[in-house]
């Protein structure tokens, strides 16, 4: 795993050693990737003697929340106190949190994904990272901090959620690299697995099958179309926050080679969530929208009819399927 190290993981090195007080975030609505992220900095930063709080808009999913450290997240939508330094894991910009008040303070800028707004006193952007906990990891290793039980269970975590368990194209010899060492520092990856995918409750369950119950193949057969507002949730005894997850499961199914999700915010806003196979880059679609992500993973929010909405993507997503056709 030789690679040259970036000039700004040097520079995040000085201000993390010589600064004692720190924040981290991410953005709102925490995934695996941003809460693993976040926490295996706070393990690595304590072990150098910093004071770290991690603070949150959103909590963690509910499959997360046994994780080591989740519980100490504080949720609130300002920050309050005084830092030496605000770590921003995976935002394109800095209202991506919801955490009002960062721009205080000396800002660390950590992202993987395009479009990233450079508003940090330092940006590291790395779009060859799987997740950015593997720049995380790089951190920790050029920090000197040891590779503990917990900082290594939060990495993989973040790498197995965030690559859709080893399902995407960002995947790379240096994930595999990092994961083999996660396992050696004591990761079992059977039980975080059980932990993410098999602790479903009931509500849950049936929400699942609400949603896909109601799910549409659109146009050619190629795009699965899920949708969920508050009454569907409630009615099936689920909340929001338990439809982590299902947007993968469609892809399952050989012939579905994209999923878009509409997942109702209020009235007629829409938050759109939309998965790729392979080639197939759906991000272009997000940043039409003010959103964004990756190649195969990407989301904007929307506002309009439904059944207006669910054509149009339809039509956008025929697009993107047809373009990896050209000649490689």
């Amino acid at each position: 795993m030789m690679t040259t190290p970036a000039p700004e993981l040097g520079q995040i090195v000085e201000v993390v050693r010589a600064r004692p007080r720190f924040v981290i975030s991410s953005h709102a609505r925490p995934d695996g990737d941003s809460i693993g992220s976040q926490l295996a900095m706070a393990y690595a930063l304590r072990d150098l003697g910093k004071d770290v709080r991690v603070i949150n808009q959103d909590s963690a999913p509910p499959p997360i929340l046994s994780f080591p450290g989740v519980g100490g997240i504080e949720i609130a939508d300002r920050v309050e106190g005084s830092f030496d330094a605000a770590i921003i894991m995976e935002c394109g910009d800095l209202t991506r949190t919801g955490v009002a008040g960062l721009e205080r303070f000396f800002v660390i800028n950590i992202d993987h994904h395009p479009g990233n707004t450079a508003y940090g006193q330092i940006n590291w952007f790395d779009s060859s990272a799987a997740a950015c906990a593997e720049m995380v990891f790089d951190i920790v290793r050029a920090l000197g901090v040891p590779l503990s039980v917990e900082i290594a269970t939060h990495i993989y975590l973040a790498i197995l959620t965030d690559t859709g368990s080893f399902h995407y194209s960002s995947i790379s010899p240096r994930t595999f690299d990092i994961c083999r060492e996660a396992l050696e520092a004591g990761v079992d990856p059977v039980l975080v697995a059980r932990n993410v995918y098999d602790s479903n409750n009931m509500g849950r369950l049936k929400l699942f099958g609400a949603v896909l119950g109601a799910m549409r193949i659109g146009g050619s057969g190629r795009i699965a179309i899920v949708y969920l507002d508050h009454d569907m949730a409630r009615d099936a005894g689920g909340t929001y926050e338990d439809t982590e997850g299902l947007i993968n499961l469609p892809l399952t199914v050989k012939e579905i080679q994209t999923v878009v999700f509409f997942k109702q915010i209020q009235d007629n806003e829409y938050r759109v969530s939309m998965r790729s196979k392979g080639d197939i880059d759906i991000s272009a679609v997000a940043k039409e929208y003010g959103g964004g992500g990756h190649r195969n993973a990407a989301g904007c929010n929307v506002t309009g009819d439904i059944e207006l909405l669910r054509k149009l993507f339809i039509e956008k997503l025929e697009r993107a399927i047809e373009l990896p056709e050209s000649p490689a």
